[in-house]
């Protein structure tokens, strides 16, 4: 395929992630979060990588009880999904059933 503007454009946006370290304080009604975060993900084309799987640490003494991984398209992407509407339930539940660390990173 020839080297076009547009594949120059759509090769030069990064994908992007936000990883979360969870303590979940309520765990009956963070079920409840579960559920709300899929469907806010689909406007902004993000999707679960790691959903709370089995952790081992390697390094640091690091032993986080749940971790996620989400992937979006790009940075903006992340940061919109974060700040939307239809997370705004979801982020609300989470804030009252867990204690979470949150960071958004763009990939290579």
């Amino acid at each position: 395929m020839p080297i076009t503007k547009i594949n120059l454009t759509i090769a030069s946006i990064m994908a992007a992630y936000i990883i979360v370290e969870v303590i979940v304080d309520d765990p009956v009604q963070y079920e409840d979060y579960k559920k709300l975060t899929p469907i806010s993900l689909k406007a902004y084309q993000g999707k679960f990588i790691v959903r709370g799987g089995k952790t081992i640490s390697l390094e640091g003494g690091w032993d986080p009880q749940r971790i996620v991984v989400l992937e979006f398209p790009s940075l903006d992407l992340a940061k919109q999904w974060w700040a939307s509407e239809e997370y705004a339930p979801a982020k609300a539940l989470r804030h009252r059933t867990a204690r979470s660390r949150m960071i958004a990173i763009e990939g290579v």
